[in-house]
């Protein structure tokens, strides 16, 4: 099934792999910042609105950065099953 992520993106819930609430990630968490520094310099990650980010969604190739709450796209996962 398809979800749709934010801006005008839909991605297979097959591809998901984590969601990660970026309203929760502290400046000590040195793992997270490594991760997102590396996806940004090697042009991994897509950000899907002007709107203050929201959630992390991981896949097999991509990183993207969502709008919309954690818990929404959430339930729109658990729609899908």
């Amino acid at each position: 099934m398809y979800i749709h992520i934010g801006g005008e993106h839909s991605i297979s819930d097959k591809f998901i792999i984590g969601m990660f609430d970026l309203n929760t990630v502290l400046p000590q968490q040195s793992d997270m910042l490594q991760f997102l520094s590396r996806g940004e310099a090697e042009g991994r990650i897509e950000y899907l609105g002007i709107d203050l980010p929201q959630t992390l969604i991981v896949t097999l190739d991509r990183l993207y950065v969502s709008p919309l709450s954690t818990r929404a796209l959430l339930n729109r996962t658990m729609k899908t099953v």
